[in-house]
């Protein structure tokens, strides 16, 4: 604690955003204390990233042995025990909670007191009734699973992707509102693991539109229904309302035994106070911030799901690293900034969606004259060797300068792709330098180059060349 027991910064959260400020605060020597009323760890470790990757990763394992193209090597999938894999999962999020949370607040020194942080009035925080004397604050509370105004929803029994991981049985069939990132994970998880599952919802609505097509593909041949509407109604139905029925705009009737529903996340302030600290929030109930991560209290920042940003543990760790910098920083000192050119997202489906920097649509909006160029998997020699060929990768660029403004994959492996592509926009890097740098024969980082030098010349490549 600073002198007269007021720390230097008050952080309402644990999980990335919190933790990277905590870190940020405690290298500058900074006092810091956490504030958490729930689960040590936020929503990535607990709910979000950690446990739906390795429940995904067990459903894609059966899932390959299932589709394995190699005839002569035969495998086999025998009945999934639902049970077992989510205490293999749990038992995954208690080690890393332990590991990466716990265990990092007490090398850097800084305290985790547990408790509902309110702020009493623009200058003053109370944890449980007990005032928390800081000179800065830092909300990083994260967002929560949103609930549509669905009519009937309130009638039925349905799941979120939280509690849809709970599960420790099988549902007979599966019915997803939904198809952005959380949706077609969760929709492909059950499928996977054996579900009849159904989706509502236009699909990947932030993909490019060559890819989306191609993943349509995947669902169909994952036996996944997709009815690409919005749904207006819900209503229980079958012996004692055993089934439940999604009603779409067109009057389409979509069944099945359980309903999950994804159709994005809202900004966790419940219990903060944040009209009494003088916080605003938009009209989506997000904290409203500056570049610099400051509220409309000077003394508050803000960083994480619980702002609107891009909704990426990454993106979160960034921010509350902007924050306590910022926050902690002496007077007329220059700001510290999140910079997102070339920010990477991976959706863990099989094949992988992955995108980093621009789209085509936002390139023309932001006033380039744009070239792009689509690689099909068939012409990457590792897709052909694996008998995995679905999928593309798309390269946006500037048609004046040739400087790439977006890499976009679908494919097996996608998201390792991610960093490499990262790199080369924020390096300003052409498509010409991207087709003159090394790739390694035989892996999915090939198909970069291989896309990057359709740029010069669209007929076919040798497969070593």
């Amino acid at each position: 604690m600073g002198e007269d027991n007021v720390v230097d910064l008050a952080v309402i959260g644990s999980g990335g955003a919190a933790m990277s400020a905590a870190i940020a605060a405690s290298q500058a020597g900074r006092s810091v204390v956490l504030v958490e009323r729930g689960v040590l760890g936020g929503t990535c470790v607990n709910v979000g990233c950690v446990p739906s990757k390795t429940l995904l990763a067990a459903a894609g394992a059966r899932h390959a042995a299932l589709t394995n193209p190699f005839g002569g090597a035969p495998t086999s999938a025998g009945p999934v025990d639902l049970g077992a894999l989510v205490g293999q999962k749990d038992a995954l999020v208690e080690r890393l909670r332990g590991a990466k949370y716990a265990d990092v607040a007490a090398a850097y020194g800084f305290e985790v007191r547990p408790g509902q942080a309110t702020f009493v009035d623009e200058q003053t925080l109370a944890v449980d009734g007990q005032v928390l004397p800081a000179r800065a604050y830092l909300v990083a509370t994260g967002a929560a699973p949103v609930v549509p105004d669905v009519t009937g929803l309130g009638e039925v029994d349905w799941l979120t992707s939280t509690t849809a991981m709970e599960l420790t049985e099988l549902p007979q069939s599966l019915v997803v509102v939904g198809a952005g990132y959380v949706g077609l994970e969760q929709a492909q998880l059950f499928a996977h693991l054996g579900v009849r599952v159904s989706v509502v919802g236009r699909l990947a609505p932030d993909a490019e539109p060559e890819l989306a097509g191609r993943l349509r593909e995947v669902f169909a041949e994952d036996g996944i229904t997709v009815v690409e509407e919005h749904a207006t109604a819900v209503i229980a139905a079958g012996s004692l309302g055993q089934e439940v029925v999604v009603a779409t705009a067109s009057g389409a009737q979509v069944r099945g035994a359980r309903l999950l529903v994804a159709t994005g996340r809202t900004a966790r302030t419940d219990g903060l106070g944040l009209a009494a600290a003088g916080v605003e929030v938009d009209q989506r109930g997000f904290v409203v911030v500056d570049d610099t991560q400051r509220t409309t209290n000077p003394r508050v920042h803000a960083a994480g799901d619980v702002t609107g940003a891009p909704q990426y543990v990454y993106v979160a760790a960034a921010g509350g690293r902007v924050a306590a910098l910022n926050a902690l920083a002496d007077p007329g000192a220059r700001p510290a900034r999140v910079d997102y050119t070339g920010l990477p997202a991976v959706v863990f489906t099989r094949p992988q969606l992955a995108r980093a920097g621009l789209s085509e649509a936002q390139a023309l909006a932001r006033g380039y004259a744009c070239a792009c160029r689509v690689l099909d998997l068939s012409d990457v020699p590792r897709a052909l060797v694996q008998h995995q060929t679905t999928g593309a990768v798309k390269v946006v660029a500037d048609a004046v300068t040739g400087r790439v403004l977006g890499v976009h994959v679908l494919a097996d492996g996608a998201g390792e792709l991610m960093l490499a592509a990262t790199y080369a926009i924020k390096a300003g890097m052409s498509v010409g330098d991207l087709a003159d740098t090394w790739a390694p024969y035989l892996t999915i980082a090939e198909s970069l180059r291989i896309a990057a030098g359709l740029f010069r010349d669209q007929m076919p490549t040798s497969c070593c060349a």
